[in-house]
């Protein structure tokens, strides 16, 4: 459906289709009451353009080739088997209802995804169990349950000024963050360090996945 510009995908079940989201002139709806099973869905539109409301997508393919930055349409969307690639910064994927009032944020979920062919920074599991999730290898790094554990990270000697970044804020992250991936050229390039310096660290940790 295309009203003023805007392109809906709502109150149908859709199987074994490749979907092309990238007119830079439409928004995106995706949902409510929207089921994908074993799609392809091409994302080429800024963050601004896409849209989740209670979605369920079932062995699906995310093929983002625009940058999704500070998306947080993924906790409106309940992911189980999909698989992404491409780069996605500031995002958040689970099941976090207090992040906004209203009622799609009520069904978000993740289960076993695969981000491997992904590049992902500063993005967040919430309430999920991160060992169904396969996280994206170095330079990526990810940290699990980085509150339980920022007391733990703190004891070690960091780079520059990572280490006072990471005891102010690991703790303040959401309670239900079970985990935090960072790519690690831009973390390097936030405290003025290598990559290779934050691996040397990361490496005598075992609550680091690299």
């Amino acid at each position: 459906m295309n009203l003023l510009g805007n392109i809906a995908f709502e109150e149908q079940e859709i199987e074994s289709e490749r979907l092309e989201l990238t007119s830079k002139n439409a928004n995106y709806i995706l949902g409510p009451n929207l089921t994908l099973t074993n799609c392809t869905l091409v994302l080429k539109v800024p963050s601004r353009r896409l849209s989740i409301k209670q979605a369920r997508f079932i062995d699906c393919t995310f093929e983002v080739e625009h940058e999704l930055k500070n998306y947080q349409g993924w906790l409106a969307a309940s992911l189980r088997g999909c698989r992404f690639n491409g780069n996605l910064t500031g995002c958040d994927f689970g099941h976090w209802p207090e992040y906004m009032d209203l009622p799609w944020y009520q069904h978000g979920a993740i289960e076993d995804c695969d981000f491997t062919e992904a590049r992902l920074d500063a993005c967040r599991l919430m309430s999920a169990d991160p060992k169904s999730i396969r996280f994206p290898k170095w330079p990526c790094f990810t940290i699990l349950d980085p509150i339980g554990q920022s007391a733990g990270l703190q004891e070690f000697r960091w780079p520059g000024p990572m280490g006072g970044l990471i005891r102010n804020m690991l703790p303040k992250h959401p309670p239900r963050t079970t985990a935090l991936t960072y790519y690690a050229p831009s973390a390097a390039r936030l405290v003025e360090t290598t990559p290779e310096n934050i691996k040397a660290v990361i490496k005598r940790f075992d609550g680091i996945i690299y």
